[in-house]
């Protein structure tokens, strides 16, 4: 398993809590509301971008707290090492060092076993705060969009994980003339615009933090 950086993680992860935010019966209807109270598209824009980094700084503090940083970073060098030596021994198709490799499999599975619980432990904290606080917190206090992007940002065919407004999508709330999110092509719904902050963020925070998975 090839591991990559602690903001590439964050990447899946809040990938994932966007997209439970879109399953039929999880939610009601958009998040946002239709008389927020934070008013306006520049500070509501701005309280995400804020929450963004005061949930980044909690989920690190969390990791920092619950993950022995200097194990893992051991841990993910010693297994991309014997990655790295595995694959250089099948392009050279070196039997003889595959097969000494090969011994190591099961430690080396072992090994990515407890990477994996390593940094699934915070996750399992920080999960339910953050559904609560998209659930509880933020539809009251910012509109359905709070910024507008100058161009289309679902590059995901499909309407399943829709981060802006589509033309369609402003026809038909301007043909039913009932509120709703979508006002202009292109609006970002305020959950994307955290989802994009969040990500945005958190290579920064956790380089900060000292809990980044990066070994470079």
């Amino acid at each position: 398993m090839q591991w990559g950086t602690t903001m590439e993680l964050n990447l899946i992860f809040e990938f994932l809590n966007s997209i439970l935010l879109q399953i039929p019966g999880i939610s009601s209807g958009p998040l946002g509301s239709a008389d927020p109270i934070v008013k306006g598209m520049i500070p509501s824009a701005i309280g995400i971008v804020g929450i963004a980094i005061a949930l980044n700084l909690f989920n690190s503090a969390i990791r920092r707290k619950m993950v022995d940083q200097d194990k893992l970073r051991r841990l993910m060098k010693d297994t991309r090492a014997w990655q790295k030596e595995r694959m250089t021994a099948f392009r050279a198709k070196d039997q003889e060092k595959i097969n000494e490799l090969n011994k190591k499999s099961a430690y080396m599975n072992k090994m990515n076993m407890e990477l994996m619980q390593m940094n699934m432990r915070p996750m399992m904290i920080t999960f339910i705060p953050l559904i609560l606080i998209f659930y509880f917190v933020l539809p009251p206090l910012f509109a359905y969009t709070v910024a507008v992007s100058p161009i289309s940002l679902n590059f995901i065919p499909g309407d399943f994980f829709q981060l802006t407004c589509t033309a369609e999508k402003v026809a038909e709330v301007t043909a039913a003339d009932q509120p709703h999110p979508c006002h202009h092509v292109n609006e970002i719904y305020f959950w994307a615009w955290y989802f994009l902050s969040s990500i945005a963020f958190s290579g920064i925070i956790m380089r900060l933090t000292k809990t980044t998975m990066d070994l470079n």
